[in-house]
């Protein structure tokens, strides 16, 4: 399969919104967001314009598509990245489950990745996976990151955990 990965641009946001209501719908992958289904769909074509145009709009934001070229241009992932100073927070991370392990994940990191090492002072990546995530979990090991041991409790269920987890991008300088 032949992928493009490319930014989204503003006049992709009804694109944007169906693949964001497949990942919410998909019954594997809807735990990984903290929006709901019902929430994003009754956003209203302003709200998804706002979203697909972040990085167009100087925004400390940008999501990345994978797009199959070979299936007449189908987005079949995404991921979104924060610049958030030290730190990019990646987030919203989707492949539709035909395309899973074929590489789009780590087409979508690169991105995300490259997006980040362009701002010199992100030291880092930094993301959260569910604990009943362990698929996405794997996959994010396999690339770098670690656990810190820190977590968040999950919004939509407070008794589960988030688990924070980290990849250097550079070394902090060291003084003295």
């Amino acid at each position: 399969m032949a992928y493009k990965v490319r930014a989204v641009q503003v006049e992709d946001w009804e694109r944007l919104r169906e693949l964001r209501l497949a990942a919410l719908a998909d019954p594997l992958a809807s735990v990984a967001f903290n929006e709901t289904y019902e929430k994003a769909a009754a956003q209203s074509a302003e709200f998804w314009r706002g979203r697909a145009s972040q990085g167009a709009r100087g925004l400390l934001a940008e999501t990345f598509i994978a797009q199959d070229d070979a299936d007449g241009g189908c987005w079949a992932g995404s991921a979104t990245v924060l610049d958030e100073g030290e730190n990019a927070h990646v987030v919203g991370v989707y492949v539709r489950p035909e395309h899973r392990g074929t590489g789009i994940a780590e087409s979508l990191f690169q991105a995300v990745e490259g997006w980040a090492l362009e701002r010199p002072y992100v030291a880092r990546m930094l993301l959260h996976v569910h604990q009943d995530n362990p698929r996405a979990e794997a996959f994010y090991v396999r690339v770098g990151y670690a656990r810190t041991g820190e977590f968040l409790n999950d919004p939509k269920a407070p008794g589960l955990r988030e688990f924070e987890m980290v990849r250097e991008l550079r070394r902090a300088p060291t003084f003295g």
